[in-house]
């Protein structure tokens, strides 16, 4: 990353930086002043703000602007307080223009974290897969935690990943989980021990067919993982699929534009009402596709059994395009080429990232128990960038 200055401009409101690859940068001096990093402003050891940004004069100007080939140096004319910025800092946060694109921020994270969308041929005889004991052997600190930054690393790429040699008990399921993330309590409870019971008026505690879906999107902060265990089967039946929402998703864009459009925008009311005492809904319902800022997809939310009653239409014209694209959906993701079965056994967990990867439950016969759990997103995400980037690549971007 170029960060040599060759020149600081300043004026009434804004600095002026002169990059040595020929770039240029401005930044509102208001803008410095409220992300100086000194002892008064910031505590070092929390990595949080102590600085009120209300008591910044709104006109604050630079009275000294210095720069070396480390830091730019400026003292502001309140208080004739002395603000230090890091050279890379700078070039990685130029807003005006972005000189690093957003998904660069971390260094290297865009190669590093990159994730690879599957069609069945792609996976089926290459399954991403870890090995329960070596998890469980992963110690707290960062050096001894290889496996697991392994483990988060597949989860990520794929979307899924299978854990082999997972001794047949719930227990050392619970185990397994909480070695990867703090576990997701809900009204299903926190670790999960169930069978086609009905304990739970949801369709999982049953035996039927559920077709592909993600969960929670009944929720507004929807799950990020999940993870599976069968511990017991007697009958037959009862097979898993999975699908990559994100390729599948990019075969709608190309096949099928304004249907995916149809899916960025539509927002689509869902329900959790089983339950006697719940009735979940989310403070305002989402699309079925997630865009981040940049127009690149985040999340897929996909579940017909939850999706509510839609009498909400700021174009009542788009009702026979939304039932259309969900055709054009439903073609591509039941498609062979996209969704891989796969029969759960004791001894191999799965675990998926639920934003991303659609699973499905054939009907079956005989007796059933299943165990896991839900991790929430920005947990796992947290632990998979410290582990696989490093904390000064990530604290360097915030």
């Amino acid at each position: 990353m170029p960060v040599a200055i060759e020149k600081a401009d300043p004026t009434n409101e804004i600095i002026k930086i002169s990059w040595a690859d020929n770039n240029t940068s401005s930044y509102h001096n208001i803008w410095l002043r409220d992300n100086c990093h000194c002892d008064l402003c910031y505590y070092p050891l929390t990595k949080q703000r102590l600085l009120n940004s209300a008591t910044i004069n709104a006109e604050i100007k630079p009275v000294e602007v210095k720069f070396s080939d480390s830091s730019l140096d400026i003292v502001w004319d309140q208080n004739n307080h002395k603000s230090t910025y890091d050279i890379a800092w700078l070039y990685l946060h130029s807003y005006s223009p972005r000189l690093v694109p957003v998904v660069d921020r971390v260094a290297g994270e865009k190669t590093k974290l990159a994730q690879f969308y599957w069609k069945t041929a792609d996976i089926k005889d290459n399954m991403p897969t870890v090995d329960f004991n070596e998890i469980m052997k992963s110690g707290d600190d960062t050096d001894k935690e290889a496996a697991i930054k392994d483990w988060t690393l597949k989860i990520w790429k794929y979307g899924f990943s299978l854990i082999d040699n997972v001794p047949v008990s719930p227990e050392d399921t619970q185990l397994l989980c909480e070695k990867l993330d703090y576990i997701r309590p809900t009204h299903y409870g926190g670790f999960w021990d169930f069978t086609s019971d009905l304990s739970k008026a949801d369709t999982a505690y049953t035996n039927i067919d559920i077709s592909s879906h993600t969960d929670g999107t009944y929720w507004s902060d929807t799950p990020g993982l999940q993870l599976f265990h069968l511990l017991y089967h007697d009958g037959t039946g009862g097979t898993t699929s999975l699908v990559d929402a994100f390729q599948c998703a990019q075969i709608l864009k190309e096949k099928h534009p304004e249907s995916y459009e149809i899916f960025t925008r539509i927002p689509i009311p869902a329900h959790s009402a089983g339950e006697e005492k719940v009735c979940i809904q989310p403070d305002i319902p989402q699309p079925i596709f997630k865009l981040d800022p940049q127009g690149e997809l985040l999340q897929v939310r996909w579940n017909q059994s939850d999706r509510s009653t839609m009498d909400i239409w700021e174009n009542p014209e788009d009702i026979p395009k939304f039932y259309q694209a969900i055709r054009h959906w439903i073609s591509i993701i039941t498609d062979p080429e996209n969704e891989i079965f796969y029969q759960l056994r004791p001894g191999q967990c799965l675990i998926f990232d639920n934003w991303r990867c659609f699973h499905s439950r054939t009907e079956f016969t005989g007796k059933r128990r299943m165990c896991g759990a839900y991790f929430n997103r920005d947990d796992f995400v947290s632990r998979l960038k410290l582990l696989n980037l490093g904390r000064k690549a990530v604290l360097d971007a915030i």
